[in-house]
């Protein structure tokens, strides 16, 4: 098994290795700067019950999680890859393995608890912590040198029994890829080991299944028990095409029945170059898991943007909140129709009352190259925008300061430069502040201030001098004027 990972086409692990953190590198700086914020804007975390993304989920090597009934030869089948035993590891013809346990490489060899691997800053378990303390308590992590673990982390379950559908849910959400694995005396699918399947809906290509202890019966058998297993995955799995099934014993006993062994040496080669490539599809498959949750964030921003903007701005805020909830069906439906939207987006629980506005800044178009792995392969990631939503943060202070400005006596609605500089220099902020405010408020560059320009000029301002801001580099979205977006320039010059 120590070949395990050579493939005709892979290169070696290290090249493998590289080529992986460079598009991962990409990946963590978009993310970064366009994504997270727009996340944090909407709750994504708490709609979604997805955590934030970290460094580290990016840096993440693919996971292989082994999931089926006990005894169906899941731990047999990670020392079968291995080669080795691993700390903490129990096989035996009763249930023997009773928690999760996660391998992975490290120079010595020792188990970590499950409390502890959660908080980890170098691993990627942050979010179990969201399963609880009885599910950490039950879940360690098995530390040894191996170099199959230095390109995937496998994990180890225990067997799904009757009356524990809780665990089998928390089995498959866990991500990465999963191994079915089916004992050729035990092809019955329970309504828990169903369950756990039902999560994966969605996932399907992750999922590879395995007719384990196939020797144990002759050819004949064989060919009747595959049968009757593809019958009973296509009962199962809505999938538009039958899951490739691998048969064979995967342990290090020799075979107990010769019959097959040339269709087994065949099987397992095709299995361990399947499982050899994923290290290789990781960067591809970490920028489609990225795409799809770009069109998550889109539209759930869509959806608490219009949620927000069907609230009043004073009275009645509490009625008709709850009129909005009472007609959510008819509200995602309108949302759908107007910005082209799937049905898989679901708001409730939080009070619409504290909903943040569509922002069209809140994550701009990106592109990344998986260079060296899918050339010529660019993925355009997507963006937020809401050229309709006309929403101003600023729209109670342009109501409050309409005054004050009138009182500065525009001429056919500007100030004069000399004017607007006099208003500046009033508030005793230094030159070179004044001249950053200038610069942000003049948005059209004309060297007037108009009504709009002027309540922002006032709110940098204030900023500045009540609540010690900094002047930012560039206005939020929020703060410019609808009517001045159209227009926005690259910022320079200005009056000071």
């Amino acid at each position: 098994m120590s070949n395990w990972a050579a493939s005709p086409r892979s290169g070696s692990a290290d090249e493998v290795i590289n080529k992986t953190n460079k598009v991962s590198a990409q990946l963590k700086a978009i993310y970064k700067d366009n994504i997270l914020p727009a996340e944090k804007r909407y709750r994504y975390d708490y709609f979604y019950e997805s955590p934030f993304l970290t460094d580290v989920e990016f840096d993440a090597k693919p996971q292989v999680m082994l999931v089926g009934q006990y005894s169906v030869g899941k731990t047999s089948f990670i020392r079968y890859m291995l080669g080795r035993d691993f700390p903490g590891a129990r096989i035996g013809p009763e249930p023997t393995t009773d928690r999760f346990t996660c391998l992975i490489n490290g120079p010595e060899e020792r188990t970590i608890p499950g409390n502890a691997l959660s908080v980890h800053p170098d691993l990627p378990f942050r979010g179990l912590e969201r399963f609880g303390v009885s599910f950490l308590s039950r879940f360690e992590g098995s530390q040894l040198p191996s170099s199959v673990l230095r390109s995937i982390t496998l994990v180890d379950t225990p067997g799904i029994l009757s009356g524990e559908k809780q665990r089998g849910v928390l089995v498959c959400r866990s991500g990465g890829s999963h191994l079915l694995l089916f004992d050729a005396h035990k092809l019955d699918i329970s309504d828990e080991l169903k369950a756990t399947i039902d999560v994966l809906k969605g996932h399907e290509d992750k999922v590879r299944c395995i007719l384990n202890k196939a020797d144990q019966i002759n050819r004949q058998q064989l060919m009747r028990v595959y049968g009757s297993l593809l019958w009973s995955l296509g009962k199962t799995i809505n999938s538009p095409e039958v899951l490739r099934v691998y048969v064979g014993s995967f342990w290090h006993e020799p075979l107990q029945n010769l019959d097959n062994a040339e269709l087994f040496e065949s099987e397992e080669s095709d299995l361990m170059r399947d499982l050899a490539i994923l290290p290789r599809q990781s960067a591809v498959r970490k920028i489609n898991e990225l795409v799809k949750r770009i069109r998550k964030v889109k539209a759930l921003a869509y959806i608490i943007g219009h949620l927000k903007s069907q609230m009043p701005a004073v009275m009645g805020k509490d009625k008709k909140q709850q009129k909005l909830i009472s007609d959510m069906p008819n509200v995602f439906r309108q949302i759908m129709k107007k910005h082209n939207l799937a049905p898989d987006s679901i708001v409730g629980g939080l009070s619409v009352k504290s909903f943040a506005k569509v922002d069209g800044r809140v994550a701009q178009p990106s592109l990344v190259r998986v260079e060296e792995i899918t050339p010529m392969f660019l993925f355009q990631l997507g963006r937020i925008s809401s050229d309709a939503d006309e929403y101003w943060a600023l729209e109670e202070s342009a109501e409050r300061l309409k005054e004050s400005f009138e009182a500065l006596g525009p001429q056919g609605g500007f100030l004069s430069p000399q004017t607007a500089k006099e208003v500046l220099v009033k508030t005793g902020l230094q030159k070179e502040q004044l001249r950053q405010i200038w610069a942000l408020s003049d948005i059209d560059r004309d060297g007037y201030f108009d009504h709009h320009e002027y309540v922002v000029a006032m709110f940098l301002c204030d900023a500045v001098m009540q609540k010690g801001r900094p002047i930012p580099a560039e206005l939020p979205m929020s703060v410019i004027p609808p009517s001045k977006r159209p227009l926005l320039k690259e910022r320079g010059g200005g009056f000071f």
